[in-house]
């Protein structure tokens, strides 16, 4: 499943460095799918959601930093364990209940992301 950052979270920054596929945004800020992935043009994410990657998108949080359930792998495929969760002084990087994914998901959406 992928991560989010609760209410608790202080801005500190830590883990927005951390994610390898850059999804992790300040609070209030635009996002793209292109943003740290190979993604370009018109998509189709693993879970049928189309986007245009290079599109700036609406953030999803105002007040703290915030992260992209559809790029969040949990960090699988580069590391052993959510880096975010790792860095965060707080613990506000928990699981998301309303994004739950298997291994398997999480890895061919790393893939998707990273396409070689």
């Amino acid at each position: 499943m992928a991560i989010k950052i609760t209410d608790e979270c202080i801005n500190c920054g830590a883990c927005e460095p951390e994610c390898p596929n850059n999804a992790i945004y300040e609070a209030a800020e635009d996002w793209k799918f292109s943003d740290g992935t190979t993604l370009s043009g018109e998509i189709i994410l693993p879970n049928g959601k189309t986007f245009i990657a290079d599109v700036s998108q609406e953030p999803i949080d105002d007040e703290v930093y915030f992260i992209i359930a559809d790029k969040c792998t949990e960090c699988k495929g580069f590391h052993d364990e959510p880096q975010c969760a790792a860095v965060c002084p707080v613990d506000c990087c928990v699981p998301d209940e309303e994004n739950k994914e298997t291994e398997e998901q999480l890895l061919i959406k790393q893939h998707f992301l990273h396409k070689e």
